[in-house]
């Protein structure tokens, strides 16, 4: 094991980082989950390539905790809570790792500075324990020193590779938590090209910042300004207040990543350029006017027919279907079909009947269905909590949940991730870097934070922070 060379940075400080400085001992950060509802063009028939639409949901999220390892370590301590499948800690665990590794050696390169590596791994019955590179001393950590052991704990972990953005959250909240703790100022765009994400979707980094209906434009083509970097934000809107998600998970399958992904890409045909343009057209005139305008019934006509033409385009390369899992798929055409407006005369789905039943209303809610990314997850929005909960219902009365399917139904997110950071006493680190996410009541993923506010002071030496650097992201 070879330890990080030590090394003292001179990157800008934010402003809540330079009132805290080397005060702040443990810094929170929770990452929302998000569903990325459809390319605009995933075959550059303009040039440009994908464009995303994207939600952020007020539903699983990422939570980890960063402070600094005791005195005299020289490794960086990394831990998964109990409650995460083994398997699935440990995988985030190595990607917590490789994050650690990147931004030490990038934010290291900035000042020129060199950085070693090395890792070591060990496991008890309780929690996945990882001993990443790093290197520390006895004395006082400070600011920017970027080579002091730290210790992370894993305390929640959205679900990999089931179309929620795991993979970004963790980069983005690692990275989040690693500046914040040494107390630097880097736009969250750059936090993700260190950890090498957003590369096709710049919908996961918005949301981060600020959550919300997002639409990016692409990442930027070589020889334009940008190139290399996130897709540009176009759009960003707050759903009204009153719709609701039904989130469909099937924990037993998996999306598409990484090789595999990019060689099923390869081998689809091209999007038309008339499809392309129907997605345009779609989302510009339906998605976002309704969601703007609170017209849920335009949003949902809008974003089923861009959800049909991307399921389409992309079922050869998920067994000639639109969807992953078999379950997902039988229970949200389930719900669509029963939204349905129906004609005089027709007979009452099965969500109708409960509706007159409970309300004297025959009218069945209208929805938007789809799958999120590779899936498994897919989606069904309602204009309201009733609304959901009388669809959820109906189809459980009706034996179209799967045993394999984890329904819920959750808001969508108006604000980015949550960050917290906690100052160091008298008695020194804060210990709460052991506790599942349930001991961790001060993130509030349903609290808000005014947009572009600062780190705020609450009198016990600790502060709230909310990720929104919307425009240096863009």
């Amino acid at each position: 094991m070879s330890p990080v060379t030590n090394t003292t940075s001179s990157l800008p400080v934010g402003p809540g980082a330079a009132a805290q400085g080397a005060a702040t001992a443990l810094v929170r950060v929770a990452a929302p989950g998000r569903l990325h509802l459809g390319f605009l063009d995933p075959s550059a028939s303009l040039g440009r390539r994908f464009g995303s639409l994207g939600l952020v949901i007020d539903g699983p999220q990422t939570v980890l905790e960063l402070g600094w390892a005791e005195p005299g370590a020289t490794t960086d301590v990394c831990s998964a809570a109990p409650h995460l499948a083994p398997d699935h800690g440990a995988a985030e665990l190595t990607r917590v790792r490789a994050h650690l590794a990147a931004l030490r050696l990038a934010l290291g390169a900035a000042t020129g500075a060199s950085s070693g590596s090395g890792t070591a791994t060990a496991t008890t019955s309780k929690t996945s324990t990882s001993v990443c590179a790093g290197a520390g001393s006895e004395r006082s950590p400070s600011r920017h020193d970027l080579s002091r052991a730290l210790r992370l704990h894993l305390a929640d972990a959205l679900p990999a590779h089931a179309g929620l953005g795991s993979g970004t959250q963790l980069g983005l909240a690692v990275g989040r938590a690693f500046c914040e703790l040494h107390g630097i100022d880097l736009p969250t765009a750059q936090i993700a090209r260190i950890t090498g994400r957003g590369l096709r979707s710049g919908v996961g980094i918005a949301g981060f910042d600020a959550g919300g209906l997002l639409l990016d434009a692409g990442p930027p083509p070589a020889g334009v300004r940008g190139a290399g970097g996130p897709a540009p934000l176009l759009s960003r809107i707050d759903l009204p207040a009153d719709w609701r998600v039904l989130l469909v998970l099937d924990p037993g399958r998996r999306g598409l990543s990484g090789d595999d992904e990019r060689a099923a890409i390869a081998r689809l045909a091209p999007l038309p350029r008339e499809a392309a343009a129907e997605i345009c057209h779609e989302v510009v005139m339906r998605v976002l006017a309704g969601a703007a305008s609170d017209d849920f019934a335009a949003f949902a006509a809008g974003l089923n027919r861009v959800q049909q033409v991307l399921g389409d385009h992309f079922a050869p390369a998920q067994g000639g279907s639109a969807y992953t899992s078999p379950a997902v798929a039988r229970l949200l055409t389930w719900l669509a079909q029963q939204g349905k407006p129906r004609a005089a005369g027709d007979q009452l789905g099965a969500i109708d009947k409960g509706r007159a039943a409970g309300s004297g209303s025959g009218a069945a809610a209208p929805c938007a269905v789809g799958q999120s990314s590779w899936g498994p997850t897919g989606f069904a929005i309602y204009a309201s909590q009733a609304d959901a909960e009388a669809a959820l219902a109906a189809a459980r009365a009706a034996g179209q949940v799967g045993m394999e399917l984890q329904v819920s139904i959750v808001g969508a997110r108006s604000h980015g991730a949550r960050i917290r950071r906690v100052s160091a006493t008298g008695g020194g680190n804060t210990s709460l870097l052991e506790a599942p996410s349930a001991a961790s009541p001060s993130i509030d993923a349903n609290a808000s934070t005014a947009p572009g506010a600062a780190a705020r002071g609450n009198g016990n030496g600790s502060g709230d922070i909310q990720a929104h650097r919307l425009s240096q992201a863009a």
